[in-house]
């Protein structure tokens, strides 16, 4: 159903629904209707199986070479060179599905936003109902505490407020009332209804079930995620690219060889095993297991920085994001209201420490001036907050919490102080008075206290009383004084007291009986900043990663926040949903203009924060947003990585990519860093493998040319890439992060994995061990070196050399002795895992026939490593070169 039922009359909703307010559904009528409507649930997903996740792990065009390269092998009759590369698929694929399937064990939420019980009327009776069960028309009571269960049109209700910010954006709980309203009403000022998913916070009230499930704005959200496609990650679109040029490279060398071959009167035969013996040596076997260790250790980092990474690319596309796109209420701050600052009429300003429900902090340069304010503030409270075992325990309105936090930090406690006096009469604050009220004994005397909207409130005063003194009331500098707190963001409350008579009145009293109130300040509350999250923003701009901010908030509190953040400088930053409203969708030029220009959008809805997602992606950014209310789920689904606050709804942590356990923003920094420091090593790795790739292309292309048999075979081309070179790349994925890391630009969107300096590394450093493997070829076996003799040397240098280019792929830029080693140890176990593994094999006798390889004496050694040694020199001076540049 989509009705507007904020626009019909109660009746009209009961008459549609064919209920009864008094004796609700019967149970023939809810049998009926289950079968039209369904049970009460969200639309979720399943949890991908083991097997899932481990057939996900082969879907990548690199995995597709190298089976492919596995078959030819198999067919060829080189069994062993298969079995070498069908183990390093299968290794990867374990690795890569035992790290995902723990992530999304640690991230499944399994969506409990309705799992509740809800008070229902059936058949005349009032009984609790599991909230699945629940159908439109059912008769359901609400009051404090409750989640709401389902959309609901309230036809009765009391003090009732309810904290929507899962839906709105909005960290203030709206008073609900039963008026129906124009039809044109936005979800956050539909004060007749009740959102599935949200809070009650205070009162009580009766509603009709209007929607269920999947009709709920909760499940059109939820709808909305599961249609939603998500972007590619950033490492999944530059490794399909890097594999495509690699299979284009292979291929177009292999073409060349075999022209050249069959030039050269080579048997097609031989050409055939010449062609797979290039092709092994050209592709990265490695790669895919180093990508994942790359991956996995960043994952690993990330989840003792209390983050939850649920696949493994998500980590690598927060580092390449240009662009966050943050919500504000619980994510920028704590979506906790508190009082930052107390004005007295005279002028004179307090501000307060601390941030949220809580009594850490204080009020800065106190008085005793401040006591009638503070004191009347938590008279007529309604609220509790207590110091249960060093945990902070409060409920009610939000206002009425940040007041009495105000008491601690005072010095008073406010429950104790309520309790001394004597309660005479309380008037709960309700939307037409928009105040709150309490006559009390103090003493000999009866006092008023009350608290509320200026507007409400300065009516009834007719003197101020600040710093002891009586004084006559100044109107518009009062009024002057609280449009400058709004004009800052603020919420601002109004308190006044009154003395009334020595004696107890005997029957209630009433504000109409009361003259002459003292008006003794404004009370100016905001949801602050965590106060964590200027710095991480200013990480983000010193990284080039831009920050907005997108809220269903008032744009004027989003502003305040926006600047004091340093997101914004003035109004031209902020632009509202209902602005936004008159461009067609995202792909219109003056909606694309807005979005390139505006950082702070306010009072937008859940479509616009997706169009918004949408329009930053179409103008070339990797967009990462973060959020927790449901609200958020659709732009989380559609950016390039979508991050879910722990504390959230379900539903945004089931398609969210990254969850941050403990809200801080910060989190999100460290994410960015992790994810940069993993791409960097992911494209070391890719330096060495390709450069010693390269060489041995090289080295096989100038065999050919100058007439020469190939100087290794395909079994010991992939010992080195496999097992030799296999320890060593790995540890390069172990590398920490570099020191600048947060102060470089990101990587635009359109770079490749390969960038010229890159290119020029690979192609010398290749070329140089490529040179080198080849003179000694072609001398040794001029010297009348027979080939299989020959063949070992050349093994074994170019393991040397392997050995020695992992200090050089250590840092594309910095000297290799510039490095340093604490920064990664593993390395060196690993040059020294790599070079004991091959001299093992050239001593067993196994490993000697499948490598035809035998040890080699200690005069001959020392000459190949100062041949090795070559290499490093070579890229020493290139990276002088660099950096002289």
């Amino acid at each position: 159903m989509n009705h507007q039922w904020h626009a019909l009359e109660i009746k009209d909703v009961v008459d549609f629904l064919q209920t009864n307010e008094q004796e609700g559904l019967t149970t023939v009528d809810a049998n009926n209707r289950i079968k039209v409507y369904g049970q009460n649930v969200l639309p979720s997903k399943k949890l991908p199986t083991m097997l899932e996740i481990f057939a996900r792990q082969f879907l990548s065009p690199l995995i597709y070479i190298l089976i492919a390269a596995g078959l030819f092998s198999t067919m060829i009759g080189e069994t062993i060179d298969a079995l070498f590369i069908f183990i390093v698929i299968l290794a990867n694929a374990l690795l890569g599905s035992f790290q995902e399937y723990g992530a999304e064990k640690s991230a499944a939420a399994l969506q409990n936003l309705l799992k509740i019980y809800a008070r229902t009327k059936r058949d005349g009776k009032i009984i609790d109902l599991p909230a699945e069960e629940l159908l439109p028309g059912d008769i359901i009571y609400l009051e404090s505490g409750n989640k709401v269960p389902a959309d609901v049109r309230f036809v009765q209700v009391n003090q009732l407020t309810i904290d929507e910010s899962l839906l709105t954006g909005e960290s203030i709980a709206r008073m609900k009332d039963v008026q129906s309203l124009s039809t044109d009403n936005p979800i956050s000022d539909r004060l007749n209804m009740g959102y599935a998913g949200s809070t009650v916070v205070s009162g009580r009230g009766i509603g009709i079930v209007v929607a269920t499930g999947h009709s709920t704005e909760l499940g059109k959200i939820a709808d909305a995620t599961v249609s939603t496609e998500s972007n590619k990650p950033p490492l999944s679109i530059r490794m399909e690219k890097f594999s495509k040029d690699i299979s284009y490279i292979v291929l177009g060398v292999c073409v060349l060889l075999a022209v050249l071959a069959s030039y050269q009167g080579i048997a097609y035969v031989d050409i055939f095993f010449l062609a797979v013996a290039l092709a092994v040596s050209a592709i990265p076997e490695g790669l895919p297991v180093a990508i994942t260790v790359a991956l996995s250790v960043a994952t690993k980092r990330m989840s003792k920085r209390s983050v939850i990474v649920r696949k493994l690319t998500a980590v690598e596309s927060l580092g390449s994001c240009t662009f966050v796109a943050s919500d504000k209420t619980g994510t920028l701050t704590v979506n906790q209201q508190t009082v930052k600052l107390i004005v007295l009429p005279s002028g004179d300003k307090f501000k307060i420490t601390g941030e949220g429900y809580n009594g850490t902090g204080e009020i800065l340069n106190n008085s005793s001036h401040l006591n009638r304010i503070v004191e009347s503030a938590i008279m007529t409270n309604e609220a509790t907050l207590d110091d249960e075992q060093q945990e902070w325990v409060h409920s009610g309105d939000a206002v009425d919490v940040a007041l009495l936090a105000l008491g601690y930090k005072h010095g008073i406690q406010p429950k104790a102080f309520r309790n001394s006096k004597k309660i005479i009469h309380d008037i709960p604050f309700e939307s037409e008075l928009r105040y709150s009220a309490t006559f009390y004994q103090d003493g000999e005397v009866v006092k008023l206290a009350i608290k509320g909207a200026l507007e409400s409130i300065l009516p009834l005063c007719s003197h101020t009383m600040s710093s002891g003194e009586v004084a006559s009331i100044d109107t518009q500098a009062i009024e002057q004084q609280a449009n400058d707190l709004a004009n800052q963001g603020y919420r601002v409350i109004a308190i006044a007291d009154a003395t009334l008579s020595q004696h107890v009145p005997r029957v209630t009293p009433a504000i109409s009986d009361v003259r002459n109130l003292n008006l003794l300040g404004l009370i100016a509350l905001i949801d602050p900043l965590r106060p964590e999250v200027k710095a991480a923003v200013d990480t983000c701009h010193q990284a080039g990663v831009q920050v907005a901010m997108i809220t269903g908030d008032h744009p004027l509190t989003a502003l305040a926040i926006a600047k004091e953040l340093g997101i914004a400088n003035n109004g031209k930053d902020v632009i509202t949903g209902s602005q936004l409203a008159v461009f067609e969708d995202f792909t219109h030029p003056g909606f694309l203009e807005v979005v390139k220009r505006v950082r702070v959008f306010a009072r937008v809805t859940p479509l616009q924060k997706l169009q918004i997602v949408q329009a930053l992606t179409q103008l070339g950014n990797f967009v990462a947003v973060t959020g927790d209310g449901a609200n958020d789920a659709p732009a989380l689904k559609n950016a390039n990585i979508g991050v879910a606050m722990g504390s959230g709804t379900d539903v945004t942590k089931e398609i969210a990519s990254i969850i941050v356990t403990d809200d801080n923003f910060t989190s999100i920094v460290a994410g960015i860093e992790e994810g940069r420091t993993a791409y960097i090593n992911i494209r070391k790795v890719i330096y060495l493998l390709v450069a010693t790739g390269f060489a041995e292309v090289l080295l096989f292309l100038f065999a050919l040319l100058f007439g020469l048999p190939i100087p290794l075979l395909a079994v010991q081309i992939l010992w080195l890439n496999l097992v030799t070179n296999g320890f060593q790349h790995v540890t390069l994925a172990l590398e920490g992060a570099e020191r600048d890391i947060m102060k470089r630009p990101p990587r635009k969107p359109s770079e490749g994995i390969f960038n010229p300096v890159m290119i020029k590394q690979i192609c010398i450093s290749g070329a140089t061990m490529a040179i080198g493997a080849f003179g000694l070829w072609a001398s040794l076996l001029s010297l009348g070196m027979d080939e299989h003799m020959a063949r070992n040397l050349i093994l074994m240098l170019m393991v040397l050399f392997e050995n020695i280019h992992v200090f050089n792929c250590r840092s594309e830029t910095l000297s290799a002795f510039r490095v340093p080693i604490s920064r990664n140890y593993y390395v060196i176990g690993g040059v020294v895992a790599a070079f004991g593994i091959h001299i093992f094999a050239t001593h067993n006798s196994v490993l000697q026939n499948i490598l035809q390889v035998e040890p080699i004496p200690l005069g001959t050694f020392f000459p190949l490593l100062l041949l090795a040694s070559f290499l490093l020199v070579v890229m020493e001076l290139f990276k002088f070169r660099l950096e002289k540049q």
